[in-house]
C-alpha cells in the first residue's frame, strides 16, 4: 500500500506541518490538526476535503522513514 502525504502549507494560512503514513491515519491526523490548530470542525466534509488533498509519498521518503524507524 502506498503511503500518503499531506502538507499543511497547501492549505490557506501559515503552517509547516506535514503528515505522512497510511491514508486512513493521515486523514485522521490532519483533520484533528485542522480542528485543534486552525479551528476547523472535524466533519465528514472536512475529512473528504483532506482526502482530496492527499498525494502519494515519494518512494525515497518512504524508504528513509522506514529505515529511520528501525
Amino acid at each position: 500500500m502506498a503511503r500518503k502525504i499531506i502538507d499543511c502549507r497547501d492549505f490557506p494560512g501559515p503552517c509547516s506541518l506535514s503528515v505522512s503514513g497510511e491514508e486512513h491515519d493521515v486523514v485522521i491526523a490532519q483533520a484533528s490538526h485542522l480542528a485543534a490548530v486552525h479551528d476547523m470542525p472535524d466533519t465528514a466534509e472536512v475529512r473528504a476535503y483532506v482526502r482530496s488533498m492527499l498525494k502519494d509519498e515519494p518512494e525515497s521518503s518512504a524508504i528513509a522513514s522506514s529505515s529511520h524507524d528501525r
